[in-house]
């Protein structure tokens, strides 16, 4: 059985995000996160408001030589140095999102005891280096290299703005797609390792969001404390990877709320998807006490694509689910006699 995460700062069925959102005003944004899921509010990402503030564009520019342009896109320069001194350095265009999240928490009248962020993890960097021309081998290992830079880089910034509020970061990896088949740009075994060694560098505890149809086993295997993914896309198949996963004490964020359709207004269908998911994996071999115990809430992906209300209304079903699980854990763990 996992111990609570952040010895008890994080526990069962917390809601949370995953980070982006349609607000191009960052004050509006973050006290709407605040507001919804106020055990762990997530720090936004607004693409809509900035380009530069995309999942790529806001990280990347931490590299001398790469060039962050107004659309997102990034350009890899003759000034580029692979093996060279990163820059991470947050600033009020493409981390503005961020920075007023932790402005506005630290002004509230009871500051949150824990916050949620996210950066773009080793593969998606090594995935955008590539696109834009950089030879793979160097590509993935300044990916990792920059995902670490920011990791060090985030931890100290909340630990300045909110010195008492436990911290949960996710390393982003929408590019997990690629590994999927077994087809992935580098080994898997090279890409399990960069993950592992930017999760080791994260403060607090750490996290890997799986988009999509991405690839689940690697994302574990490299070690998260947690890992989200979207219920609706879930391979059952991944059954017995969860249930080692677990039993080493890891958590699963479960992406219950789905981002790709309306949900409707009532919590009821997304809480039985979630039951049912949980019955099935307990039918091939997962602990029902872990599946519960171990568990936290958030919408299935980002809310970008969203309308204002649309989001709201995603992470308040979160929460809401959130409390069921809250709930379901305390009744499982007696009825089990845990």
């Amino acid at each position: 059985m996992g111990e609570p995460l952040l010895g008890g700062a994080i526990c069962a069925g917390m809601a949370t995000a995953i980070g982006s959102l349609p607000h191009r005003d960052a004050h509006a944004a973050a006290a709407l996160t605040l507001r919804c899921l106020p055990e762990l509010p997530a720090a936004p990402q607004l693409p809509l408001r900035s380009a530069r503030e995309g999942v790529v564009a806001q990280w990347a520019g931490a590299v001398p030589g790469v060039v962050v342009h107004d659309d997102g896109a990034i350009e890899i320069t003759s000034g580029v140095d692979p093996f060279g001194p990163l820059q991470p350095s947050f600033d009020a265009v493409t981390h503005a999102g961020l920075l007023t999240f932790l402005d506005v928490a630290a002004r509230l009248p009871r500051l949150p005891k824990r916050v949620k962020v996210q950066i773009a993890g080793p593969l998606t960097l090594g995935v955008a280096f590539v696109d834009a021309g950089m030879d793979a081998e160097l590509a993935f290992p300044l990916g990792a290299r920059v995902a670490r830079a920011w990791a060090g880089a985030m931890a100290e910034l909340v630990s300045e703005r909110l010195p008492d509020a436990a911290l949960l970061c996710f390393l982003d990896e929408p590019a997990l797609v690629c590994w999927r088949n077994d087809e992935g740009p580098i080994e898997r075994e090279v890409a399990t390792d960069l993950l592992s060694t930017a999760l080791a560098a994260c403060g607090g505890v750490a996290g890997v969001h799986v988009c999509g149809q991405g690839d689940l086993r690697l994302a574990l295997d490299a070690g998260p404390q947690v890992a989200h993914f979207d219920v609706g896309a879930l391979d059952l198949d991944d059954a017995s990877t969860l249930s080692r996963y677990l039993d080493g004490g890891g958590w699963i964020a479960w992406g219950a709320i789905p981002t790709h359709r309306p949900v409707g207004e009532n919590a009821q269908p997304l809480w039985k998807a979630l039951l049912d998911a949980w019955c099935e994996l307990t039918r091939r071999g997962c602990d029902p006490v872990q599946l519960r115990a171990q568990a936290l809430v958030a919408p299935a992906c980002g809310l970008a694509g969203h309308g204002a209300s649309q989001a709201e209304h995603a992470m308040l079903l979160a929460r809401e689910i959130g409390n069921r699980v809250h709930d379901h854990a305390a009744a499982t763990k007696l009825a089990v006699g845990a």
